[in-house]
């Protein structure tokens, strides 16, 4: 079946805010079976939205409308769709007694205004709203065209759809197919090498599909496949990513569209019981800060340094001011001193070191974009030279990236070895 999706907001006309819901929706539908043919946005104009909910009604079969259910003058959705079908607007006996008792327990008086919240049609049914006060809508035309009224904050509309609106849909419009979607996470590879790679599987697909995304220092690579039985559709899946596995899998880092690397790494260091310190010049904390992103990193992160100049290197992390003075800051040397220094004082397993030029300008006689990484673990450290480009952020949110993953290979290689 055809569905679309309408946003009503000036504020996202003007730019005010982002669009997110659309996105949302876009996944869940698709994951049941609907296909998603078109986007919209207008704003908080009647005359504009009952000209699209005409479009809208002859070209699908379920339209999803978000926002505009509110208590204000300008929330008119419901209105300007109870219009459009045919229907009265009547109150919510449920939703009523939680305004009702929202007001009540916050000791304010209520406006007559707010009853505007949860007003639904005659006809059709009422959607809770779990984590605010304005009552979703659903309405299906007799033997035509179904729609969804959704709250426009994400906070109340994404529990309505999925505790509510998503089992409502599934009986009332029940699906031949469904789409089930995978997504495979890749770094050290970038968008044009992986597609050349995997050339010939992009264009032979036809089910699964293979659709390559890039994104800062990562590729993602979706695989979504049409099915009537889930297991043949995990099966196909399957599949596919043996295949690109056989050819990209060296790069593959993680699963999913919200992983991310450092995730990965916290839950190998978890998973080894293994802890990591940094001593970061460049990259003033960044890759600390990135770590502390991760929910428990506590676990196996104790602390770390941010060591900018070359006193500090030398005054917090003990190095020789000598070899700082014969071999640079922006050196293999450096670096090796600050991880195996930094891993002596935190009494870690491991231990990561980044120094080099963010830019613009050059330091040392070295080009913006030079950077050395060290990682010092047991009686060893290993360094790597990297040249990023672009520009200071890129740079450095590039030094992290390698540095994540340096410290991944080679939680890797130990959970192998052992």
């Amino acid at each position: 079946m055809k569905a679309e999706i309408i946003a009503v907001g000036t504020e996202i006309l003007l730019g005010q805010i982002t669009n997110t819901n659309a996105t949302f929706l876009s996944e869940e539908l698709a994951g049941m079976g609907f296909e998603v043919y078109h986007h919209s946005v207008v704003g908080d104009n009647g005359g504009r939205l009952a000209e699209l909910l005409q479009v809208a009604d002859q070209r699908s079969d379920l339209v999803v409308l978000c926002g505009g259910l509110g208590p204000t003058t300008d929330d008119l959705t419901k209105d300007v769709v109870a219009e459009f079908v045919g229907e009265q607007l009547v109150e919510d006996a449920l939703g009523l007694e939680k305004l009702q008792a929202f007001f009540t327990q916050a000791k304010r008086q209520m406006t007559p205004n707010n009853l505007r919240q949860i007003l639904v049609f005659e006809h059709g049914q009422a959607l809770p709203n779990d984590t605010g006060l304005a009552s979703g809508i659903f309405y299906q035309k007799p033997q035509g065209t179904a729609y969804l009224l959704l709250p426009g904050p994400p906070s109340e509309l994404k529990p309505m759809f999925l505790h509510h609106a998503k089992a409502l849909l599934a009986k009332a419009m029940p699906q031949k197919e469904q789409l089930l979607s995978r997504v495979l996470r890749f770094y050290g590879i970038g968008e044009s090498r992986l597609v050349t790679e995997l050339a010939d599987l992009i264009d032979e697909q036809m089910n699964p599909t293979i659709a390559p995304y890039a994104k800062p220092n990562e590729v993602t690579v979706r695989l979504t496949v049409k099915c009537k039985e889930k297991v043949v559709g995990i099966a196909l899946l399957d599949q596919t990513e043996e295949a690109i596995m056989n050819r990209v899998g060296e790069y593959f880092y993680g699963y999913g569209e919200e992983t991310s690397l450092e995730e990965v790494v916290v839950d190998l260091l978890k998973e080894q019981g293994k802890t990591i310190t940094a001593a970061e010049s460049l990259t003033a904390g960044q890759f600390q800060s990135v770590l502390g992103n991760v929910s428990g990193v506590s676990e196996v992160f104790p602390g770390g340094f941010v060591t900018y100049s070359a006193e500090t290197k030398a005054h917090f992390l003990g190095i020789d001011p000598a070899l700082l003075e014969e071999f640079g800051t922006v050196s293999q040397e450096c670096a090796e001193a600050m991880a195996l220094s930094a891993r002596n004082q935190a009494q870690t397993d491991f231990a990561l070191s980044f120094t080099g030029v963010a830019g613009p300008d050059a330091l040392e006689g070295q080009p913006a974009g030079t950077v050395w990484i060290a990682l010092a673990q047991e009686d060893k450290v290993e360094s790597c030279l990297y040249h990023f480009t672009r520009d200071r952020a890129y740079v450095r949110h590039s030094a992290v990236m390698a540095g994540l993953d340096l410290l991944r290979r080679a939680l890797l290689a130990k959970k192998i070895d052992s």
